[in-house]
């Protein structure tokens, strides 16, 4: 595992690396999964405006250029959350060939 990622994460949580790997936990507990849904959410949003850009350039409503940085926008977020995906059935999959 990265030492320096977790510490990223943590900083980012507003824990101090120097603290732990183990991240501020919000009071309701569900950190990780808003993370992940606020994600998702953001993704879905990018990509819903790409496609309205698109259908207006497509009527002449919008720019080209306007298009094509939303649509850049929304492959660039795809691409994160599809290494994110990635690296979680990854570590998944490590946890399993674990012994016991």
């Amino acid at each position: 595992m990265d030492l320096a990622a977790l510490r990223a994460y943590a900083a980012a949580q507003g824990a101090s690396p120097a603290a732990g790997v183990t991240p501020a936990q919000p009071a309701d507990g569900a950190g990780f999964e808003a993370m992940v849904k606020d994600a998702i959410g953001s993704v879905e949003q990018t990509i819903g405006t790409a496609e309205t850009l698109t259908a207006q350039a497509a009527t002449g409503q919008a720019e080209l250029v306007d298009v094509v940085t939303a649509v850049a926008a929304a492959e660039v977020q795809l691409e994160t959350v599809v290494a994110v995906r990635d690296q979680v059935i990854r570590a998944y999959q490590d946890i399993l060939r674990m012994p016991i």
